[in-house]
């Protein structure tokens, strides 16, 4: 499945030419291409589909549907890991085929 998901810009920055972002989708973070929104500001939010965000959106409207896609699962099946529990595996995998 996938979902248009809302998170919250927590920073911007234009990364080779493009206007990327690092967006928290209710504790998961992931970078975003903001070229379609390029308006959006640090604490603004956004619809994000697959890797890039769509449009501004108010907060409201961003927390109660972030709510509904945990209730149900779907954030977590949606995004996959954070890059903190990414990172883990990575070091977890490393020093287990060190041994």
């Amino acid at each position: 499945m996938c979902l248009a998901v809302p998170g919250r810009v927590e920073e911007i920055a234009e990364k080779e030419g493009v206007l990327m972002g690092r967006v928290n989708f209710g504790g998961i973070v992931k970078d975003v291409c903001l070229a379609y929104v390029p308006e959006i500001a640090v604490g603004d939010y956004t619809i994000v589909h697959v890797g890039f965000a769509l449009t501004r959106i108010d907060e409201e409207s961003a927390r109660q549907t972030l709510q509904a896609f945990h209730e149900m699962g779907l954030l977590e099946e949606e995004l996959g890991p954070t890059d903190a529990e990414t990172a883990e595996e990575a070091g977890a995998k490393t020093s287990t085929e060190a041994r």
